[in-house]
């Protein structure tokens, strides 16, 4: 199979070294925006989280004044009693502020049930749209794309970024909220009490919020390295583990484990002081707080000596302090939350915002199978019309292709590994565009179709097969959704496959693991084959389709495939030239030219290129 031309990598390879990430996002207040433009979808819900909060806030505020009221009475009795003036201490008013604190407490405890449930809904609802829109994005992405990037690095964004946001979500926006309202229910509560002791408390606000600022300044940095190392660490072990034959074959445990360490110690690095710098606003927090508690506590035991304050509003104003501290302390741990929120989405975001497929043209010419009233049929001819393409443009490998193939011929593709032989079908198939140039079928450009409509005339059997996580039966139905069972029994009998099937348990039934290692590299050949006959195409490409199966088997292959190709345009990519002698025309490929064309009798009666790389294959070791 040919190679591609190399290109800078994003992915880490078996003896990769460290890599940078790619493209990142660099405005993290931007990406906090866009997440609000996500929340904003659920407005009425997020209106009623809001109301919730506040109510459930209010009646928390209120209490202490009203239990205050209750400490002045209780008081004024057990002073009536020392001072043996008659009067003793009224349970029966006690009793009813008891009964409407209890109140009080029950509705903040109801309110605060339904904002979390809400927002428990909404944070999910959103996480849910963000997975939908990179789920829809991974389909829009040119192939360019996961050819550089490793697919772990693609996995973090759907599960580590995403969890991230949706954990910080669930607990920061009704917070926000409950602080916010706390803190100025609690400024109005405490003016009302006293206007020196609100005073001397609102002087915590300015220190706590420098402190949040310089320690979130310095550990936003951390935080966002911390998500990107942990991408690459996941990265690194779904590559490392989906190879792990090769890794132990050549002994790569060590390369491995040594790129691994390098990933891991910066990922430990950035962790521990993201989580050190976090882990210091409480206690710094706590410290300030407790200043100003010390300094209401003296200034309300002097008000009180001197009458200007009553004990219960002594009692009610302490725990207001103690409660202004507390959202506070709230918004330190938010920030925090933040930063990693900003981190986690600057990833997200610069994913979604990776530049995708060219569009497919507004107006395209229809296929009788997507547009019956208008449709065209194709023949399956193809044109090459001096086709020139690199993957680097300054790096061109396929300099000036041109070859017309009519319908229902056999095309042989042969050339040295590297002469862009699997480039020219990546192009059939527009998984990439051309650089110059066109490929037409019947005449009309590719470019000129829908890309879904374009590859729905082709079927393909690549070197490296694919099969997925289900039934044999259902892995073979991949190539044609609605075929039936007997469709499926049909096209694995001409593709070898229904003979070894009745061998394993369960037959069609049997469920193939992650990744279809429980039946042989011959078997997953065979079962891509039996997938691409069920299909039955317009235009058949074979890549090197039968170099996983031993000798008897390719001719009986040989002979299915035969019988599938007639009346079929088919593309042949082989190695072994053997395969390939009845072909109708065998191009020659070299640096990304065809230098040699014609049949198998002609191109060895040249005694050319092909001659001698088909002798080659047959002659002795020296």
């Amino acid at each position: 199979m040919s190679n591609p031309a190399p290109r800078p990598p994003r992915g880490h390879g078996p003896m990769a070294g460290m890599r940078g990430g790619g493209p990142k996002a660099k405005n993290a207040k931007g990406s906090l925006l866009r997440l609000l433009r996500y929340l904003s979808r659920f407005k009425l819900s997020l209106i009623l989280v809001i109301f919730f909060a506040i109510a459930s806030t209010v009646f928390n505020i209120v209490s202490p004044k009203i239990l205050g009221m209750a400490t002045t009475r209780l008081a004024e009795g057990v002073y009536g009693i020392v001072m043996n003036t008659g009067s003793g201490i009224d349970f029966e008013y006690i009793g009813v502020i008891m009964v409407v604190l209890i109140c009080l407490y029950l509705c903040s405890m109801g309110f605060s049930y339904l904002q979390g449930h809400l927002m428990s809904r909404v944070s999910m609802m959103t996480t849910y749209s963000l997975r939908k829109d990179i789920s829809e994005k991974l389909h829009k992405l040119p192939f360019q794309y996961y050819d550089s990037t490793t697919t772990g690095e693609i996995l973090s964004y759907i599960t580590n970024d995403v969890d991230a946001i949706n954990q910080s979500l669930n607990q920061s926006v009704t917070q926000i909220i409950t602080s916010v309202t706390t803190l100025l229910g609690i400024l109005v509560m405490m003016f009302s009490i006293h206007w020196l002791l609100a005073l001397v408390t609102l002087c915590i606000i300015p220190v706590s919020m420098l402190l949040i600022m310089v320690i979130a300044k310095t550990s936003q940095k951390h935080f966002k390295a911390q998500q990107e190392y942990l991408g690459h660490v996941n990265g690194h072990i779904e590559e490392m583990y989906s190879s792990h034959v090769v890794v132990k074959a050549y002994n790569g445990e060590a390369q491995s484990e040594k790129t691994f360490t390098g990933y891991n110690d910066k990922l430990y690095q950035s962790a521990w002081k993201s989580q050190f710098l976090s882990g210091l606003m409480m206690p710094m927090m706590n410290f300030v707080g407790n200043l100003g508690y010390v300094a209401v506590c003296i200034l309300g035991g002097y008000l009180a000596i001197s009458g200007s304050i009553s004990i219960g509003d002594i009692q009610a104003f302490l725990q207001y302090v103690r409660q202004f501290n507390q959202p506070i302390s709230q918004v330190a741990q938010i920030s925090n939350i933040i930063q990693q929120t900003a981190a986690a989405a600057e990833r997200v975001f610069a994913f979604l915002d990776e530049q995708e497929e060219v569009p497919d043209t507004a107006t395209p010419i229809r296929l009788t199978h997507s547009d019956p009233q208008n449709g065209i049929t194709l023949s399956g001819s193809v044109q090459f019309d001096h086709v020139r393409f690199g993957y680097d443009p300054e790096k061109i490998i396929i300099k000036d292709f041109c070859a017309d193939v009519k319908p229902g011929q056999k095309i042989a593709i042969v050339g040295p590994t590297g002469a862009g032989k699997t480039t020219m079908i990546k192009l059939l198939m527009r998984f990439y565009d051309v650089t110059s140039g066109a490929i037409r079928l019947d005449g009309h450009d590719i470019r000129d179709f829908t890309r879904d409509d374009l590859r729905s005339v082709f079927g393909m059997v690549l070197q490296d097969t694919w099969l997925y996580n289900a039934s044999i039966k259902e892995n073979i139905r991949y190539g044609k959704r609605d075929a039936t069972d007997e469709m499926i029994y049909a096209a694995a009998k001409a593709a070898q496959v229904d003979h070894f099937v009745h061998t394993l348990p369960h037959g069609y039934d049997m469920e193939l693991n992650e990744d279809a290692s429980n039946v042989s590299q011959g078997q997953k050949q065979l079962l891509t084959i039996a997938r691409a006959i069920l299909a039955d195409p317009q235009i058949l490409i074979l890549d090197e389709a039968t170099s996983s199966v031993d000798t008897r088997t390719e001719i009986l292959i040989q002979k299915a495939m035969d019988n599938l190709m007639q009346g079929r345009t088919s593309f042949v990519i082989a190695h072994r030239l053997s395969t390939v002698r009845n072909a109708d025309l065998i191009l020659v490929m070299r640096d990304g030219d065809i230098i040699e064309q014609g049949s198998h009798e002609d191109l060895m009666a040249q005694n050319g290129f092909y001659a001698n790389l088909y002798n080659s294959q047959f002659e002795p070791d020296e």
